[in-house]
């Protein structure tokens, strides 16, 4: 690997991932941006062998970087590298040529292997999205069921969720879920988004909202 992108606009997440990414590929050089905008212009500019792309960015989705790249340089692999593992992040992202699609939360070796797997030819895709995958097309032969579309959290961004409406900072929710405090950033940042919220005071009368509370003591 000689170029690598790496959009991901979270500065700690960014650097440990680059850190792994050097384990991998140790002479690769690699271009960092955080914003959707830069890494196009970066795209314009410069010819990637690897790129590895977050999804849900302060200006936009990381969707459009990995269409400009099957548009302008089809040859390159584009690697999604998030904490989405639902449909409506997953298949966009495929549909717009992501060679592989990698969950941020998972052991580091698990992350590192991935990476291999791109110099061996093989998509990287996590068990959880694979299986995924198998599902999604397994469904197609059933009968669809007609939905009313809302805002929906997964049951992780519940439970960070819940964890910052009731005032723990992002280290004590990683202790409390077992990840890291750059994945629960990452989390924090996704359910703010999602909700169109900007503050704890906001996300707590979500999570009442939402009937987060139901059960449990609203207080630490």
């Amino acid at each position: 690997m000689n170029n690598i992108l790496l959009l991901e606009d979270l500065p700690e997440i960014r650097a440990w991932i680059k850190a792994l990414v050097l384990q991998v590929f140790p002479r690769a050089h690699i271009c960092e941006s955080a914003r959707v905008h830069d890494a196009l212009g970066l795209v314009s500019a410069i010819k990637f062998d690897l790129a590895l792309v977050d999804l849900g960015l302060p200006d936009g989705s990381g969707v459009d970087v990995v269409a400009a790249l099957r548009e302008t340089q089809p040859e390159v692999q584009s690697v999604v590298v998030t904490i989405h593992d639902d449909d409506e992040h997953l298949f966009p992202a495929l549909q717009a040529g992501a060679f592989g699609y990698v969950l941020k939360e998972q052991p580091r070796e698990h992350f590192t292997d991935q990476l291999q797997r791109i110099s061996q030819g093989e998509p990287p895709l996590s068990p959880s999205i694979a299986r995924r995958v198998i599902a999604y097309f397994a469904a197609q032969a059933r009968p669809q069921q007609n939905t009313v579309p809302r805002v929906q959290l997964t049951e992780r961004e519940s439970e960070v969720l819940l964890r910052v409406a009731k005032g723990y900072t992002l280290p004590e929710i990683g202790v409390q879920l077992s990840l890291s405090r750059h994945t629960i950033a990452d989390y924090v940042k996704q359910i703010y988004r999602k909700l169109n919220v900007s503050s704890r005071a906001e996300a707590a009368l979500e999570a009442q909202r939402l009937g987060l509370f139901a059960g449990t003591s609203a207080t630490r």
